[in-house]
């Protein structure tokens, strides 16, 4: 089956692959290629595939995202993936690049939900 990796800028990986282990929402799960079609949810996490029988399997960072399997092609869409370290640094960057990005949003969206709330207020006092 064939596996890409893509963000919104690039495409980062796309390669034949034998096998796959990724992290979705519910937990981790295994792709094979007469493997079902489906969608599923990915989180922060390391993306493990192996491209041939007899290599050893390789890794990759994924920020949350989408993986879509149809037919012989897995498709991985994400906001942003790392390739090319060793693993103890892609265990890094997931936590410290993805998983920091996801706090800082969750400030914004607050500070984004107190302007809206405090727009309504003053709006309803016009009233």
């Amino acid at each position: 089956m064939k596996l890409k990796v893509l963000t919104p800028t690039e495409v980062v990986l796309e390669r034949p692959v034998v096998g796959i282990i990724a992290e979705g929402s519910n937990g981790h799960f295994g792709i094979k290629p007469r493997h079902i079609d489906f969608i599923s949810a990915l989180v922060p996490g390391l993306l493990y595939f192996v491209s041939g029988r007899e290599e050893e399997g390789q890794y990759l960072a994924v920020d949350r995202g989408i993986l879509v399997k149809r037919g012989p092609e897995v498709y991985v869409s994400v906001r942003d993936a790392v390739t090319g370290v060793g693993l103890e640094e892609l265990v890094a960057a997931v936590h410290n690049r993805f998983l920091v990005l996801d706090e800082k949003e969750r400030g914004v969206r607050s500070a984004v939900a107190r302007l809206e709330a405090d727009f309504l207020r003053r709006f309803m006092d016009l009233s």
